[in-house]
C-alpha cells in the first residue's frame, strides 16, 4: 500500500465554505489543441467546491483510503520540523500545488528513499529539482492545461487593471469614500491601439494573444518555437527573435515562460532598462523570472507605468517582500490558475495521474514532466535541466 503526503493550502480564514457561490460549473471535455481534459475512472467531489485548500482534499481521501492507501493532507511545509519534513522519509507520492508549494529539493529528495512519484496539482513543477529527481527515478507530472486558460483570463484582467487604472479608482470609493475622478483617471488609458506582446505563446501565451485580439490592439511575442503561418497571420502577430526585440517594440508585456536556468533572473535593469518608458509588465509565469529589486526600481522610475502578476519567489513571501509596497502595483496571491473551474479539473487529473500509477498503467504522456531519469512528455518542451 502506498503512502501518498499532500500539501495544500489553507481553508478560508473564516472556516471552510459550507455553499458554493454557484451551483455550477460549465463542463470541459476538450482543450482547444483537442487533449481531453482529465478522465480519470470516478471523481468523489461536486465541480465547483474548493478543493485545492487542506480540507477539500482534492477529492482523494475516499479514493485512496477504501483502497488502503494513507492520504496525508497538510499546509504545513516549511522548516525542518514541519509536517511535510515529518511525513517525507516513507511518503511514496508527494503531491503539490505551484500556487503553495513544498519545494522538493535536493535535500529532501535524499530524504526520501520510497519517494517514486511527484504530482503537481496544477501547471509548473519548478518546485521540484528536476535534477534530483532524475537522479533518483522520481517520476514529475502535472496536469498539463488544467489551468491554463484560468491564468491566461487572468493576465488579460491584470493588463486591462493596470492600463485602465482600476485599483486606484476602486480604492477611492472604498478606502477612502470619496469621489476623486481626476486622481483615478490620471494614470487610466485606453490599450486599444496599444502593442502588446507575450513572452512564449504556448499554450497560455497563446490563449492570451486571442483574447486581446477584439481589443483592436496590435499583437507581438516571441517564442523558441515560431507559430504556425497560418496562426501569425489569422491574430496579425509580430514574431521577435528574442526577448530584447520584443521588450523594446511594445507597451504592454505579459510572461508566460517556464522558469529553468535560461529565464532565471530574466528581467534585470538591463533587460527593463530597455523597454518603452511608461510600459506595463504583468507576470504570471513565475516570480523569480524577474529581478525582485530591478522591479521595483523600474516602478519607482517610472520606466515601468505597472507591475501585475500573481506569482512571488519565494511562495508565499515574506510579510517585508518589497512588492507589497511598491508603487503601481496590481500583485495578488498565486490565484490565477485556482479558480473553483481549474480546481475541478487539476483535481480530477491528479487522480486520473495517480490511478494509471496506482494500476502500473502508463501515466498520459501530456502529463509527464521527467521520467526514467530524464525530461519527458510535456516537460521535454517546456523544462531545460542543468545535468
Amino acid at each position: 500500500m502506498a503512502k501518498i503526503v499532500c500539501v495544500l493550502y489553507d481553508d478560508p480564514v473564516d472556516g471552510y465554505p459550507p455553499t458554493s457561490a454557484r451551483d455550477e460549473v460549465p463542463h470541459i471535455s476538450t482543450y482547444p489543441d483537442g487533449q481531453t481534459a482529465p478522465e480519470p475512472a470516478d471523481i468523489d467531489f461536486t465541480p465547483g467546491e474548493l478543493l485545492g485548500s487542506v480540507s477539500g482534499e482534492l477529492g482523494l481521501r475516499r479514493f485512496l483510503e477504501d483502497a488502503g492507501h494513507t492520504l496525508v493532507v497538510t499546509s504545513d511545509k516549511d522548516g525542518p520540523d514541519s509536517a511535510f519534513d515529518r511525513e517525507l522519509p516513507d511518503a511514496d507520492v508527494v503531491i503539490s500545488q505551484p500556487f503553495w508549494p513544498a519545494y522538493l529539493t535536493a535535500d529532501r529528495i535524499e530524504r526520501a528513499p520510497r519517494l517514486q512519484l511527484a504530482i503537481t496539482a496544477g501547471v509548473g513543477s519548478d518546485h521540484v529539482d528536476l535534477d534530483a529527481a532524475k537522479q533518483h527515478g522520481i517520476t514529475v507530472a502535472e496536469v498539463t492545461q488544467s489551468n491554463s486558460l484560468s491564468v491566461a483570463e487572468h493576465a488579460v484582467m491584470q493588463i486591462l487593471a493596470l492600463v485602465r487604472n482600476y485599483l486606484p479608482a476602486h480604492r477611492w470609493v472604498t478606502d477612502e469614500r470619496g469621489w476623486n475622478i481626476a486622481d483615478a483617471a490620471r494614470r487610466a488609458y485606453d490599450v486599444q491601439g496599444m502593442s502588446v506582446g507575450v513572452m512564449a505563446a504556448g499554450r497560455i501565451g497563446l490563449a492570451v494573444l486571442r483574447r486581446l485580439a477584439p481589443f483592436d490592439v496590435q499583437l507581438h511575442y516571441t517564442d523558441k518555437q515560431r507559430l504556425a503561418p497560418g496562426i501569425e497571420q489569422e491574430l496579425g502577430l509580430t514574431y521577435h527573435e528574442d526577448i530584447r526585440s520584443l521588450a523594446g517594440s511594445v507597451d504592454v508585456l505579459s510572461i508566460h515562460a517556464p522558469l529553468h536556468p535560461e529565464t532565471e533572473g530574466l528581467f534585470d535593469d538591463d533587460l527593463l532598462g530597455s523597454m518603452k518608458r511608461g510600459a506595463y509588465l504583468v507576470n504570471t509565469a513565475r516570480g523569480a523570472i524577474c529581478d525582485r529589486d530591478a522591479v521595483v526600481r523600474a516602478l519607482e522610475s517610472g520606466r515601468l507605468a505597472g507591475y501585475a502578476g500573481d506569482v512571488w519567489h519565494p511562495q508565499p513571501p515574506e510579510r517585508d517582500h518589497p512588492w507589497r509596497d511598491m508603487p503601481n502595483h496590481g500583485m495578488t496571491p498565486h490565484v490565477s490558475g485556482t479558480t473553483l473551474s481549474a480546481q475541478a479539473r487539476y483535481a480530477a487529473g491528479t487522480r486520473e495521474i495517480l490511478e494509471s500509477w496506482l494500476a502500473g498503467s502508463p501515466i498520459r504522456d501530456e502529463y509527464l514532466i521527467v521520467q526514467r531519469g530524464a525530461l519527458a512528455g510535456a516537460g521535454s518542451a517546456a523544462y531545460t535541466t542543468r545535468s
